[in-house]
């Protein structure tokens, strides 16, 4: 009897895209007088200096609640600056994981934004980072996880099939299982003798 071996590919892991939310620093101090961004009037006395600007403190303010920021960090979106409570209630994206806002590293995969703490195996549950995954099901998973929960299983050796398979006698081999019985030579013929639901190579059939 003869069985037709053909070679099928396994899911590849994916990419994590790492990026950070930007977050700029105020400087503040005393300088000559200047004249205020804001209002264009002249600066006398204490100076706020962002974003290579100048500006009353009372004028260098939140986008959104319009409070001063002082000595304080700060956002930029959309062409505006916004103070952190305002940033991350309107503007930050929200972790999948926990649903609260992310103001620092941002993790984006599988279509949605994590916390970098929260971006971990389905499994083990350790921090994938901006490493590699695996998916299953919408979650995401370590590659070792990933074989032992769900890769299919080498008829020859009983292991997890990571890389691409030879798929014949109605099961998924390792390219270097997929063995005569006899010889032990790997059966790399597009047809083969079968004995025992075992490939046989042409020299030993």
């Amino acid at each position: 009897m003869a069985a037709t071996a053909r070679a099928g590919s396994s899911t590849q892991p994916r990419s994590v895209l790492d990026t950070r939310c930007v977050t700029l620093t105020m400087s503040t101090k005393v300088e000559s007088p200047a004249v205020c961004n804001s209002c264009n009037s002249q600066i006398n006395g204490r100076i706020v200096t962002a974003l290579n600007k100048k500006w009353h403190p009372e004028h260098f303010t939140c986008n959104t609640c319009r409070k001063p920021i002082d000595g304080a960090k700060f956002h930029q979106h959309d062409g505006g600056v916004h103070c952190v409570p305002c940033f991350a209630a309107h503007h930050s994206p929200r972790c999948h994981g926990c649903g609260e806002p992310i103001t620092d590293r941002v993790i984006q995969a599988l279509g949605v934004s994590w916390h970098a703490h929260h971006f971990v195996c389905g499994g083990c549950k350790k921090e994938l980072g901006g490493g590699g995954f695996m998916e299953q099901a919408g979650r995401p998973y370590c590659s070792g996880c990933y074989a032992d929960k769900f890769a299919a299983r080498c008829n020859g050796c009983g292991s997890a099939i990571t890389d691409k398979a030879i798929i014949a006698l109605d099961a998924k081999w390792h390219r270097d299982c997929f063995t005569c019985m006899k010889c032990r030579n790997p059966v790399t013929d597009a047809t083969f003798s079968v004995m025992d639901n075992k490939p046989l190579c042409g020299k030993c059939a």
